[in-house]
Parts: structure tokens; C-alpha cells; sequence
């Protein structure tokens, strides 16, 4: 409870700095940015990778992460080309939509509904879902519709220089061999992951800003459509055919299939320049806005 108030305390941070007069809101959020992206990423990744143990049994649960967000692709990357929506709103709609809010909202809300017993299923989705897409994909997919998009040859070489990438790499290579974390590391990579939602909240509230044009995009409703209401309905309309349909691994897979847009995959779009606003927007507005729907889907899971 302690780190959702010191969290929400840093949202409010955020806005209040952004009224100062001559406040230097882009290189704020710059610094902020940077450290999320360069320190906090790759601790996590040393921290919760190497844990995972690969095996057929997670590999449903872990990939609706990765079949939200590649139809997220397809869907966004085909309207934008059809209705010429151009490519930074594209790219965001991509990366912030495709990504669910899988651990700061996911994790309290999963626990809070079904115990810890639901714990470990979204773990598994958050880490070997969310977090490898967010530290691959997300990068690809910014570097392919940015305000620097580079040629598709460059593209790869822009992904490697990307720090959260090379950890990843590392660390999915560490699970692989079964190669753990120094015991000495990990007190400081606890550390640092804390840091995560205040200063993931704080990079929010430093760009958050609603107003009536924003609330009525079309786009603002087109992404959060699609995360709290189409994602989720096609993850249970597919997956209850593989997992039994009162499991509480298909409840968990659904659930967390309809959580806000990620906080962190905003944090990327805003990083490579896709509509900084639309992106603060749909992964703050959309964690009270999800309230709603998960409740729904509660209900309706049974």
C-alpha cells in the first residue's frame, strides 16, 4: 500500500511541477526517461528473467502478451495505412495499446480477486510476456514508425544499441542455461525495480494533461477499445479452448489481457516520439478507466 501512494504521490508531483513557471519540463522527463529506459529496464531484466524456466506448460498463458500485441500490429498498422492516420499516432496506438498494464495494475488486481494463488500465472504473463515484448518489439516498432525512422536495414542496429535489449538477450540466455543472478546483486536490483512505478508515474504526470479535444480522439478511444474490451474478448474467445474453461489460469489470462495500457510501453512511445500525449493519456486515464471493464470481466468469467 505504501508504494501505491508513494506512486500516485509522484503523479501528482509530475502535474504540479509541469504548472511551474519556467520549469524545464522536457529535460525532466528526459532524465527520467533516460533512467528508466537505461538503469531500471535492464535491472529488472537481470533480476526476473534469469527466474524463469522455460517449459510447453507456460507457454499459453505467457503468449497471449505476445498475440495481443502482434494483433495490435496487424490491426493498428493496417488502419493507419487505410485511413492515413500518420505514422507517429500509428506507431503509438501499436506500442502503448498492444502493451497491458500487466504488473503495477495487474499484480494487485489479480491478487485482490483470486488470492495469490493467481500470482504466478501473471507473473509469467508480465515477464515473459509484457516485459520481453516491451524490451524487443516495442523497440522495433518505434524504431519503424518514430520521428528518427530509420531504413529497415538500420533498424536492427538501432534495436542491439537499445540497453534494455542487450540484457534481455543476456538474461534470456542466463534462464536458458539455468545461470542465476549473484546473490550479491540482487538486494540492489530490488532497489532499483521499486523505483519503477513512482518514476514511471512521475515521467506521466511531467506530459499528463486532459482536455476536451483530447478526450474526444477518436484514437484515444480506438486504443483504449481495443486494450480493455477487444483484446480480452478475444483472448477468452481462443484460449478457453485450450484451458479449461473454470481454470483459473484462463480467469488470470483474460484478466490480465484487459488491464490499462502499460505504463512502461508509453514510456517507450514517448521516448521515440509517438504522440507523447496520446501516449500519457491512454496509460493514465486508463488505469481509473479500467476499473469499470475488469469488473466486467470478473463477473462475466465467473
Amino acid at each position: 500500500m505504501t508504494g501505491v501512494i508513494i506512486a500516485a504521490g509522484c503523479l501528482f508531483l509530475g502535474l504540479i511541477l509541469q504548472k511551474i513557471p519556467g520549469f524545464q519540463i522536457n529535460t525532466a522527463t528526459g532524465w527520467v526517461q533516460a533512467y528508466l529506459i537505461n538503469i531500471v529496464l535492464p535491472a529488472l531484466a537481470l533480476l526476473y528473467i534469469p527466474e524463469i524456466k522455460p517449459s510447453w506448460g507456460l507457454l499459453l498463458p505467457i503468449s497471449s502478451a505476445w498475440f495481443t500485441f502482434l494483433l495490435s500490429w496487424i490491426l493498428f498498422g493496417f488502419l493507419g495505412k487505410k485511413f492515413n492516420w500518420g505514422k507517429n499516432t500509428t506507431g503509438c496506438l501499436i506500442i502503448v495499446s498492444g502493451l497491458a498494464n500487466t504488473s503495477f495494475l495487474g499484480f494487485p488486481v489479480i491478487e485482490g480477486l483470486y488470492g495469490k494463488e493467481g500470482l504466478p500465472t501473471a507473473l509469467l504473463i508480465d515477464q515473459g510476456g509484457s516485459f520481453l515484448i516491451v524490451s524487443s518489439l516495442s523497440i522495433l516498432v518505434g524504431s519503424l514508425y518514430g520521428n528518427h525512422s530509420e531504413s529497415l536495414a538500420k533498424v536492427p542496429l538501432k534495436i542491439l544499441k537499445f540497453p534494455p535489449f542487450g540484457f534481455l538477450v543476456g538474461t534470456l540466455f542466463m534462464s536458458i542455461l539455468d545461470l542465476k543472478t549473484p546473490e550479491l546483486l540482487i538486494p540492489i536490483l530490488q532497489l532499483i525495480g521499486k523505483t519503477m512505478p513512482p518514476m514511471a508515474l512521475l515521467a506521466i504526470g511531467l506530459k499528463f494533461s486532459v482536455d476536451m479535444d483530447s478526450l474526444a480522439s477518436r484514437f484515444f478511444w480506438y486504443g483504449l477499445g481495443y486494450r480493455l474490451i477487444l483484446a480480452p474478448a478475444l483472448v477468452w474467445l481462443i484460449y478457453r479452448n485450450f484451458l479449461p474453461q473454470d481454470s483459473l489460469n484462463l480467469k488470470v489470462t483474460v484478466l490480465e489481457s484487459g488491464m490499462a495500457p502499460m505504463i512502461t510501453g508509453s514510456i517507450v512511445a514517448m521516448q521515440f516520439g509517438l504522440q507523447p500525449k496520446l501516449a500519457t493519456l491512454l496509460s493514465g486515464l486508463g488505469m481509473p478507466l479500467s476499473a469499470g471493464s475488469l469488473v466486467i470481466w470478473y463477473y462475466l468469467l465467473g
